[in-house]
């Protein structure tokens, strides 16, 4: 199994009326089945720096009825980037998109800037050493280094689950 969305958000105990940021949303793997589980009363931020992404993500919200989608071009690579005010959301997604940033750092503390005290961020990588050639395994991000990324940002760590047969799943608390 690759990836499974809808299973791996139960990972974040989202509750209706909560507030999610998917950094990084491409074409919506998470930011749909998030939606549904925030419901109306919630709101899920998609942010991307592709335009192009943004526009698949409110076809297919459309498509779904989701209201409670809001997409936001973002450079997430900077602090402020994401346009999101400070300790707004309840969650933050962060899935295979560490192995493409240049800027790990900034990314993590803007996600820790917008979470709420006591937020989560989970994080979805590609696992090195899958056995597959796509993306690089030069540009891939270990668990080990996540985690070090995060804790120094920070964060504590939550727990580590299952993300499928390449990836690696980990949940970090901000205090």
């Amino acid at each position: 199994m690759f990836l499974n969305p809808e299973e791996i958000i139960k990972e974040l105990n989202l509750d209706e009326g909560m507030i999610v940021a998917d950094f990084g949303c491409g074409a919506g793997f998470y930011s749909i089945p998030a939606a549904r589980l925030v419901g109306s009363s919630g709101r899920v931020y998609a942010l991307d720096v592709r335009k192009e992404a943004l526009d698949v993500v409110r076809s297919q919200s459309r498509q779904a009825r989701l209201l409670n989608i809001e997409t936001i071009r973002a450079n997430l690579e900077e602090l402020h980037g994401s346009s999101i005010k400070d300790q707004a959301v309840d969650r933050v997604i962060i899935s295979n998109i560490l192995f493409q940033v240049d800027q790990k750092t900034e990314l993590i503390a803007e996600a820790y800037r917008i979470l709420k005290p006591r937020g989560l961020v989970m994080v979805v990588e590609w696992e090195k050493g899958a056995g597959i050639s796509v993306p690089p395994s030069a540009n891939l991000v270990s668990k080990e280094t996540a985690a070090e990324l995060f804790i120094s940002s920070g964060f504590t760590t939550e727990k580590e689950f299952s993300a499928g047969s390449h990836h690696y799943g980990l949940i970090f608390r901000k205090p």
